[in-house]
C-alpha cells in the first residue's frame, strides 16, 4: 500500500465528527481511501467507541488503535509513508517516537498526502 493515514478522533477537533467538530472531512478520508491508503484511527478513546464512530458515520476503517499504539500498528500494516494527524503535542511526540510523519488537523484540510500519489 502507498501509505497510511492514522487521524486522531478524541474530543478535539481532528475529524468532522468529532467533538467538537474537526477541519478533516469525512469526504477527504474517502478520497485517501480511494487512492489506496491504509485508513484508521490512533485516539484515546476506547477502542470500540473509535469503531462505533467510523461505523455511524458509515466510513469503512482498516486499523483503530489506542494513542500510544501507533508503533504497533506501523509493524502491522506495510506502507511506504506514515502519517498522523492530531491536534495535541503529544500526538507529535508519538507519531514521531513511531517514524510517522506528523500534521495538525489544519494543515491537513488541504489534503497534502494526495500528493504522495502523484510521485508514486
Amino acid at each position: 500500500d502507498l501509505a497510511l493515514l492514522a487521524l486522531d478522533i478524541r474530543d478535539d477537533g481532528t475529524l468532522e465528527f468529532g467533538d467538537p467538530p474537526g477541519p478533516v472531512t469525512v469526504a477527504s478520508v474517502l478520497r485517501a481511501q480511494e487512492h489506496g491508503f491504509i485508513v484508521g484511527s490512533c485516539s484515546d478513546r476506547f477502542l470500540s467507541a473509535q469503531r462505533a464512530l467510523w461505523e455511524r458515520h458509515g466510513v469503512g476503517y482498516r486499523f483503530v488503535a489506542a494513542k500510544h499504539g501507533l508503533s504497533l500498528v506501523r509493524r502491522e500494516f506495510h506502507a511506504l509513508r506514515y502519517l498522523h494527524v492530531g491536534d495535541r503535542e503529544l500526538d507529535k511526540q508519538v507519531a514521531e517516537r513511531a517514524g510517522f510523519d506528523f500534521l495538525w488537523p489544519d494543515e491537513a484540510v488541504t489534503e497534502p498526502w494526495l500528493a504522495w500519489v502523484a510521485v508514486r
